[in-house]
């Protein structure tokens, strides 16, 4: 069953040549030649820490080249030499430099054709520092008890305004939002 208006806002990819991407680039389309790719590393990931491997693809065109992101299964699909699209990529900061993305709704392909031009390996759009905006903090897990906010044991035993924000009053409370003695 699909909902009317459900991809309404959802913007259509366009071509962009790699030396076009800026941090704000979202749902592009790139086919581009790959230059390296760096040793598979594993991390572990999600709330069960399960191992997940990652490699990074230096990928370029004649415009210049850039970190392509490479997670577990799509590591194989890229080799030194393969020409390949990116379809509805998109580009994240990381450190402060740019890496270009596939994510769950991009598609990695070789690209139906090899990529004539040269590779400019002079103009490495990964290598530029961009200032990296920061997420406003949202102070979780200090509602309902435990700690913080209005919610908890009572005053004394922590929780609500009872103890100090280092995990405990002198009277062995579990910490919460701090409220000065009288």
């Amino acid at each position: 069953m699909a909902v009317e208006g459900f991809f309404e806002n959802k913007k259509e990819p366009v071509e962009a040549k790699v030396g076009d991407l800026t941090p704000q680039s979202k749902a592009v389309n790139v086919t581009a030649k790959v230059v390296s790719k760096t040793e598979i590393r594993e991390i572990p990931m999600g709330r069960d820490g399960s191992p997940h491997k990652v490699s990074d693809a230096l990928i370029g065109d004649e415009t210049g080249v850039v970190y392509l992101t490479l997670w577990d299964d799509n590591i194989e699909k890229v080799n030194d030499g393969d020409t390949v699209r990116i379809e509805n990529g998109y580009v994240t900061l990381f450190k402060g430099n740019i890496r270009l993305n596939i994510g769950k709704y991009g598609k990695l392909e070789p690209a139906q054709a090899p990529l004539e031009a040269e590779v400019n390996t002079e103009n490495n759009v990964s290598s530029k520092t961009y200032e990296q905006e920061r997420r406003p903090f949202r102070g979780g897990g200090r509602g309902f008890g435990g700690g913080g906010g209005y919610g908890g044991r009572d005053r004394r035993g922590g929780g609500g305004f009872g103890g100090d924000r280092r995990g405990g009053d002198r009277r062995g409370g579990s910490g919460g939002g701090y409220r000065p003695r009288y």
